[in-house]
C-alpha cells in the first residue's frame, strides 16, 4: 500500500469553569410565569428581538418560572472581551436586566424593549421608526404600561395566586 493513514487525536474539550458561560453571546433571557400563562407573550418578545436584531443576536432564550415573574436580561462578554479573539473558550460575562414587570410596572412596549437591548448591543443603530417618537429619559414625560391578566374561555380572568 502506497499511503498511510494517520490519525489525529482529538483533544477533549474542557469542561466549562463554574460561573462562566460557554454559550454564544449576546444571548437575551425572557423568564415568564408559566402559571400566568405569558409564554406567548414572551415568544412574542422573542421573535420580535430576532427579527430586529437578526445575528447581532447569538441567542434569545425562554425560561419557564412560576410567582408572577417576566423578566428580560440580557447577557454579553465582560468589557474586558476582544472581539477579535477567536478562542471559543468560556469567557467572563455580564447580566443586565433590561426590563422586570415587578419593578417597571407591567409589560413593556415591544418598542421600548428593543431600544434597551440596542443601547447594550448596537448602541450606535437606528431603529428608525422605532426611534422616531422616543422621549429622550429625564423629559419629564413618562410612558403608561398596561398590565393585563389573562382571560380563561368561561370569561373570567385567571390569576397566578403567587402574582398576587
Amino acid at each position: 500500500m502506497s499511503g498511510e493513514h494517520k490519525e489525529k487525536k482529538q483533544e477533549p474539550s474542557k469542561p466549562p469553569v463554574l460561573g462562566q458561560v460557554t454559550s454564544p453571546l449576546p444571548r437575551v433571557t425572557i423568564q415568564f410565569c408559566t402559571q400566568c400563562r405569558w409564554m406567548l407573550r414572551a415568544a412574542y418578545y422573542a421573535q420580535e428581538l430576532l427579527s430586529t436584531f437578526g445575528l447581532a443576536l447569538s441567542e434569545v432564550a425562554l425560561q419557564p418560572s412560576t410567582g408572577g415573574t417576566f423578566v428580560v436580561a440580557i447577557t454579553t462578554p465582560s468589557s474586558t472581551f476582544a472581539p477579535e479573539e477567536e478562542s471559543r473558550e468560556a469567557t467572563a460575562t455580564t447580566t443586565k436586566t433590561l426590563w422586570d414587570r415587578k419593578v417597571d410596572g407591567g409589560f413593556p412596549e415591544t418598542k421600548e424593549l428593543k431600544r434597551r437591548v440596542r443601547d447594550v448591543i448596537e448602541p450606535g443603530r437606528d431603529l428608525g421608526h422605532v426611534d422616531r417618537d422616543h422621549k429622550k429619559p429625564g423629559d419629564g414625560q413618562e410612558q403608561a404600561n398596561v398590565e393585563t391578566a389573562p382571560v380563561t374561555a368561561s370569561g373570567k380572568e385567571d390569576k397566578c395566586e403567587d402574582c398576587q
